[in-house]
């Protein structure tokens, strides 16, 4: 028997750059096992231009991202969600309406990069502040045994991570 995909909703504010990272990160450490998504509670309308070229100059497609609202993984239709994990401290776990199964929410509060606009420099070292953070944290995560954690389990497993730096 096969057992389908674990499918993780990365939620922000505007779904334009940490949550972006975390969806690319995650599609590209996890095919086959895990499917990864990205929203915003107020999505921004478009990705931030300093997210698409992190990940083009790490070599991580972009091709399919896109930024989106919650409102897309809140319908019958939408995908079933094992977890949902916030990485803005703008929007946490609880904040949201409950999606279709009941995923579990947690909270890992990342710095919004896209806020540092006074200089390139400054901008970039950012985005690539917040990518090695997700990145450190996304890779924890493809670590859990998911199959074996029952939900409370996997709740406290994800928190923790979300607390290492």
């Amino acid at each position: 028997m096969t057992r389908r995909p674990v499918n993780i909703l990365f939620l922000c504010i505007g779904n334009s750059a940490r949550s972006i990272l975390a969806e690319a990160i995650l599609s590209r450490f996890g095919p086959g096992r895990f499917r990864a998504f990205s929203a915003g509670t107020q999505p921004r309308g478009g990705i931030h231009r300093l997210t698409l070229e992190l990940l083009t100059t790490l070599g991580i497609p972009t091709h399919g991202l896109r930024c989106k609202g919650l409102q897309e993984f809140a319908g019958a239709e939408a995908p079933v969600m094992d977890a949902v994990i916030s990485v803005c401290d703008e929007t946490t776990a609880d904040a949201f309406p409950a999606l279709p199964g009941s995923p579990v929410a947690v909270h890992w509060g990342i710095p919004d990069p896209a806020a540092i606009d006074w200089d390139d420099a400054a901008s970039r070292a950012a985005f690539l502040e917040a990518y090695l953070s997700l990145h450190g944290r996304i890779s924890r995560l493809v670590a859990l045994p998911f199959g074996a954690l029952d939900r409370e389990a996997l709740r406290d497993r994800l928190e923790e991570i979300g607390k290492t730096a």
